[in-house]
Parts: structure tokens; C-alpha cells; sequence
């Protein structure tokens, strides 16, 4: 962003033009959306085991509700990742990190936050094929078959899991390591009580 037009922001103590960060809550949104989406798929696929189990426990469960949960959740993260992303990018933009900070990664902010951007956009892209993948799987190619999923989604689904902690963990060094939108942060910085905002 233009440093005019941030200089027209009037920004708060965490450096953004509103009081919480809407970008990290989002995050949260998107993740738990795509986990619980591979994870009721997965117990849709391993349903024939676990059938007895359900029925042991007086559990009225069928394998289609499982694949449901599984495909409206992974539409739902797909969805949120939009404004996920836009959010972070817009964030992004209105970061003022100290240069000389290296954190346990070796990164500097910088490196960090162009890591961190450069990974939302490709988790983005992997989140809305996912979800085309399993549309095709749910609506054409497996609509008769009583497995909805196949096995190589399931694994492409832990995959893209894995570059998330991988990509949260910058994110978290961000907040954590470079004190970026970090409200405690930037009240320590300016030498003030962070919890005189909680009186």
C-alpha cells in the first residue's frame, strides 16, 4: 500500500484500522473446516469397520452422512479461504516489522512474510481444487458408489494438512517472533501496560 494512503488509515495500537485482527481468526475458520471435511471422510471410507462400533454404542449413523459432513465442510473452507486470504494480504500490506529480528527459522520478517503470502495464495489454490476434486467424486464419477472418496484424495488431504502447519508456523512467527499486528506487542514497544486495555 502507498504510504500516503496508510498515512490516511487511522490505524491502532496493532497497526490496523480495527481493534483484532480479522485475518488469524479466519485462518482458524479455514483450518477446522478442511480437518473436519478429510477427517468425516475418513470415517466414512473406514465406516465398514467401524459399523459394528456404532452399533454398539446405539449410534444411528449411515456412511452417506459422514461423506455429507465431508463435502459441505470442504465447500465451506474453500469458500472462507477467499476472505482468509484477502484479509491476510490486505494485513500484509499495513505490516511495519523491526528488519533486524531473525526468527527460529532464520527468516527475517520480510522473507517471512513474503513465505507466509506466497503460501496463502498456494493453499488457496489447493483448497478450491480440492474442493473440485471432491464435487466431481460426490456428483459424476462416484455418485453410485457407496465409497464417495477415493484413497489418493484422503492423502492428498493429509498433504495439504502438513503444508498448513508448515504455513501457520510462519504466521505464528509473525505474530509471535516479529510482534506483526500484535496488540501486546506494540503497547510493550511503546513502553504502555498491555493490560490496561482489559480495565
Amino acid at each position: 500500500m502507498y504510504p500516503e494512503t496508510i498515512a490516511q488509515l487511522d490505524l491502532g495500537v496493532n497497526a490496523l484500522p480495527y481493534s483484532l485482527p480479522i485475518h488469524p481468526n479466519l485462518v482458524h475458520l479455514t483450518l477446522g473446516l478442511f480437518i473436519i471435511g478429510i477427517a468425516f471422510d475418513v470415517v466414512g471410507v473406514l465406516f465398514v469397520f467401524e459399523k459394528p462400533i456404532f452399533k454398539y454404542l446405539a449410534i444411528p449413523a449411515s456412511r452417506s452422512n459422514f461423506f455429507d459432513v465431508g463435502w459441505y465442510n470442504m465447500l465451506a473452507a474453500c469458500i472462507i479461504s477467499f476472505f482468509t486470504v484477502a484479509t491476510g494480504l490486505y494485513e500484509i500490506m499495513l505490516v511495519d516489522s523491526p528488519p533486524d529480528i531473525k526468527s527460529a527459522w532464520n527468516l527475517e520478517s520480510m522473507e517471512t512474510l513474503l513465505w507466509h503470502g506466497v503460501g496463502g495464495v498456494l493453499l488457496l489454490t489447493l483448497i478450491v481444487g480440492m474442493t473440485l476434486w471432491r464435487g466431481f467424486q460426490r456428483f459424476i464419477w462416484r455418485n453410485n458408489n457407496s465409497q464417495q472418496v477415493q484413497w489418493i484424495y484422503l492423502f492428498a488431504g493429509f498433504l495439504i494438512m502438513f503444508i498448513m502447519y508448515v504455513h501457520g508456523t510462519l504466521g505464528a512467527q509473525l505474530a509471535a517472533e516479529f510482534g506483526v499486528h500484535n496488540t501486546a506487542d506494540h503497547l510493550l514497544r511503546l513502553g504502555q501496560d498491555p493490560n490496561a486495555l482489559l480495565k
